[in-house]
């Protein structure tokens, strides 16, 4: 579980080039952390995330993805 905080650090570390966005190539240049996302959402894959709750553009925002935390009951 991570609180509204953590996960806005989270996404931060991940959003490498800083355009409020997480794209599929960000998510793949930290698998790590990657992991964690996978672990608070309950998807097991970048590609799986991206494609259910992401933008057409293949990127998913921050509120995207507090929302699809939220739904797997992890946001504290």
């Amino acid at each position: 579980m991570a609180t509204e905080q953590e996960l806005q650090s989270l996404f931060n570390t991940l959003d490498i080039d800083f355009d409020g966005k997480v794209s599929i190539h960000e998510l793949f240049f930290s698998p790590g952390l990657s992991a964690i996302i996978s672990a608070e959402t309950g998807i097991s894959s970048p590609q799986e995330l991206l494609a259910m709750h992401g933008d057409k553009d293949g990127s998913i925002t921050f509120e995207e993805l507090k929302e699809v935390v939220k739904k797997a009951s992890n946001l504290t």
